[in-house]
């Protein structure tokens, strides 16, 4: 079952009256199924937080339309807001209420109220440890705990899908750990939905199964970042390190290799699939008299896919 769909999603801006419309979103089509941890990723100005925000139901689309748990987020986006929320960065909260003022109001919002109320605060206080800030107005919170209280407002009604724009900006490293693995958990444990947007690429890796990039408000690729590797055929990176000079082989025409260069002691080789051609090229090497070089093999990352797509 999908969590969201998008069918020719379009959006422009009007930078003013004199100048015609800007395209911030172009004929967007996509699908999120439930239950995933799923990226959007791209430059500065693709259009990442303009989708957010038509997901959200804070935008309404130039045309196309959009569905979320189901819920068109045009016509249904009442109902819809009681089953999802928002964290972005550069959080704004009433200056003059506490931590913990913010969050009972965020929670009444959402018709919470009682004890039911009052525990789930005492939980998101303790999970986001802003214990010790709780009476701490939010005009005092540094901006680290200003993200924090961020992400304990967007889970204050348990939602069933949460929407991250940047979740761990302005956090220390230790702090954008704990978050990280509270977001798996919450995904891992209780089958929330989450799409969040990020610049930090290791975190997309770590965190997403599926990932799409955006560029210029046009969707340019989407999936898995091992189908993407596979489509784009940027394969994986083996590098033989040999104590003299290399063995003398026509590395060009050893199975499953894309693309070689030797330089000085080292060959660089680019494999369809190294898990399966290693052993076979080894084994040419020691054929060719040569001792087995140091190997190190590494997969395409995200950010080899991030630059290929965007750029």
């Amino acid at each position: 079952m999908s969590a969201i769909i998008t069918q020719g999603l379009c959006k422009s801006y009007r930078p003013s009256f004199f100048r015609p419309p800007k395209p911030a979103l172009s004929e967007v089509d996509l699908e999120v199924a439930e239950g995933a941890i799923f990226g959007i990723l791209g430059p500065n100005g693709a259009g990442k937080t303009t989708l957010i925000s038509i997901l959200t139901t804070l935008l309404r689309p130039d045309s196309g339309w959009a569905q979320v748990l189901g819920l068109d987020v045009v016509h249904q986006a009442a109902t819809l807001r009681q089953h999802i929320n928002l964290a972005a960065s550069n959080a704004h909260f009433l200056w003059c209420l506490t931590t913990e003022e913010n969050l009972r109001f965020a929670g009444r919002l959402y018709g919470l109220g009682g004890r039911g109320l009052a525990a789930r605060i005492e939980e998101l206080l303790v999970l986001f440890d802003l214990g010790p800030h709780r009476r701490t107005r939010f005009e005092h919170l540094s901006t680290g705990l200003k993200q924090r209280l961020a992400l304990a407002k967007a889970l204050i009604n348990s939602p069933r899908l949460l929407f991250l724009d940047e979740p761990t900006t302005g956090l220390d490293p230790i702090m954008a750990h704990h978050i990280r693995e509270e977001i798996g958990r919450l995904n891992r444990d209780q089958g929330l939905t989450i799409l969040l947007t990020t610049h930090n690429l290791r975190e997309a890796e770590l965190l997403c199964r599926e990932v799409a990039f955006l560029k210029e408000g046009r969707l340019l690729a989407t999936g898995s970042i091992q189908a993407l590797q596979a489509s784009l055929g940027l394969g994986d990176r083996l590098t033989l390190t040999f104590r003299g000079s290399p063995a003398s082989l026509d590395y060009g025409r050893l199975p499953g290799v894309l693309a070689h260069e030797v330089r000085d002691s080292r060959v660089h080789l680019v494999l369809d699939r190294a898990e399966v051609r290693t052993a076979a090229i080894l084994a040419a090497v020691q054929a060719a008299g040569k001792d087995l070089p140091a190997v190190r093999v590494k997969a395409a990352d995200l950010e080899e896919l991030y630059r290929e797509i965007t750029h």
